[in-house]
Order: structure tokens, then sequence, then C-alpha cells
């Protein structure tokens, strides 16, 4: 899960990505309102932290900015500006949720992943054929069984198990998975390795499903034929 971090304070946006970073979410930053928009429009986001209060604009321009270009990124305020017109004014234009500062970091993490539910229609596991995935306890089983993975293993499959029958560009899964930018490289090589690993684990754990290569475009999770 990919989350865009739009905090100008940087004590506070350090703590945040070192928190969520250890929840094993890929974390990007943005410190003002002109970052904020230009990763938003280079870059899908599972769920984007945003606060109002920005030094070069408001934050809820950059809500309207999401909604505008049909993003369908879960968005939490997080704003010190705890007054009841902000927080119509943010729900009213498309926001998941509103969190006032000071806030407890623990209820940050449980209000994201009460987004990440809600995304996935309410659902505590993700499933497709025999592979079911478990995102509270980072886990996945195949036929019943536990599947070892390391850690961009599993967001890897995470990722395509969110989006079954999709066609997934090369350029897209490496920056959900490993950061913005990365897509940029010259070089896939790390990419496709994790890939062959992946695949090969499904085969051998007898999953009825595949990640199929899709040549001069990606890869698609199916079923097998």
């Amino acid at each position: 899960m990919k989350i865009l971090l739009v905090e100008d304070n940087r004590e506070l946006g350090d703590l945040v990505e070192k928190t969520l970073t250890a929840e094993r979410y890929v974390v990007e930053r943005a410190v003002d309102y002109r970052t904020a928009c230009s990763k938003v429009g280079d870059y899908d986001y599972d769920c984007i932290l945003l606060d109002l209060m920005l030094p070069d604009g408001n934050g809820l321009d950059v809500l309207r900015r999401v909604k505008d270009l049909g993003k369908s990124d879960s968005v939490i305020i997080i704003s010190a500006k705890d007054a009841i017109d902000d927080k119509v004014a943010g729900l009213t234009l498309g926001a998941d949720d509103y969190l006032a500062k000071p806030f407890h970091i623990a209820e940050l993490v449980a209000r994201i992943r009460s987004v990440a539910r809600r995304r996935n229609a309410g659902k505590l596991e993700i499933s497709f054929g025999n592979v079911v995935l478990h995102p509270e306890t980072h886990s996945v089983e195949v036929a019943g069984q536990p599947l070892t993975l390391s850690r961009k293993e599993y967001d890897i499959i995470h990722y395509f198990l969110m989006r079954p029958g999709h066609m997934i560009r090369k350029e897209s899964l490496a920056e959900a998975v490993w950061g913005d930018h990365i897509d940029q490289t010259d070089d896939f090589d790390f990419l496709y390795a994790q890939m062959k690993n992946v695949r090969r684990r499904l085969g051998d754990a007898g999953a009825d499903v595949e990640i199929k290569a899709v040549y001069g475009f990606g890869y698609k999770l199916s079923q097998k034929e």
C-alpha cells in the first residue's frame, strides 16, 4: 500500500513516515502545495494524508485536484485546523476521513487500515482463486497453506490481488512497490528478478492463478486455464 504524506512539519512528517514504514507501507513525502499537486498528477496512491495548512497553498485545493483528475486515491485530512467549516469542506469535497492534530500515531494507523478495508469492500482478506492475502498480518496462503515471502514479494502479490484481470504496466508496478520515480529507471532488472521469484513461488505452492507476462506491456493476474 502506497501512501503520500503531505505535511510541512518535518518532525511530524519524519515520525509518521518512520511509523508507517515499520507497518510495511511505501511512503512518499510532499512538504508543500506545489510538490503535492505535482505528485498527485503524476502518480497514484492508495491513501493521501493531507495537511490543510501548507506554506504555499491550501490542502483543500490539493483535494480538489485529486477529484478533478478523477483519481480514486483515498484521502485522510490531518490538520491543526479543527474548525467545523474545514472539516465539512473536506468531507464535502470527497475526503474519506478527518483527523485533527495533535493525534496519537496509533489512531492514524487505525484510520489508514479502516480506509484500506473500505477500499476492499470491508473485507479483512483479499482472495483470488485459492490465493488468500491477510493485510492485517501481512501473510499469504495458497490452498490453505502459508506461503513464505519476502516483503517485496508480498507487496507484489498484494498489488496484483487488488487488480485481478487488469493489465499492469511494469512502470506502475515499480512505483507502487518501490516508490515514485523508480518508474523512470532505464533498467528494470530488479523488477524482473522479483517477478520471477513470485511467479515461481505461486507455481510451486500449487496456486490456481498465475501472473502472466504480457510482451511489451507488463503483467496480468488471471486464473490458470
